[in-house]
């Protein structure tokens, strides 16, 4: 009896937990804009246009409509040849060391930003889920 009581204590915790860690849409576009800032603007400038021929533009991004994909970018890094609506960029884009809630945060203002639409809110736990 000890043990099934245990159990759910520590389901109900676990479940109580989960749901007071989301963070709020506008919280997570605020700090993906300052992660943005700190991380990306560099070769996809502040309009999310990139740099033609050498860093993919983000705004109206066609790459973006895969989001796995995207999000598998920023987590592990992206090198070798992709194509961004229709154009082929061939660059290194190296690992940020950004953690997966970071990585939540600045998907979600991406993915809203520029001209980008979505209905998807990227969280901490989807990032986690996207393996190597």
């Amino acid at each position: 009896m000890k043990g099934l009581f245990f159990v759910l204590v520590l389901t109900i915790t676990t479940l109580t937990s989960h749901l007071y860690q989301q963070k709020p849409l506008k919280e997570s576009l605020s700090d993906g804009k300052e992660i943005y800032t700190d991380f990306c603007v560099q070769c996809h400038l502040n309009n999310g246009e990139g740099v033609p021929n050498a860093f993919p533009p983000l705004a109206k991004s066609d790459y973006l409509d895969n989001i796995d994909k995207s999000i598998h970018a920023l987590k592990y890094g992206l090198s070798g040849p992709i194509t961004v609506n229709g154009k082929t960029y061939n660059a290194v884009m190296a690992t940020q060391g950004l953690d997966n809630e970071e990585i939540a945060d600045v998907m979600n203002y991406i993915l809203r930003s520029w001209g980008n639409t979505t209905d998807t809110i990227v969280t901490e736990e989807y990032v986690n889920a996207i393996a190597q």
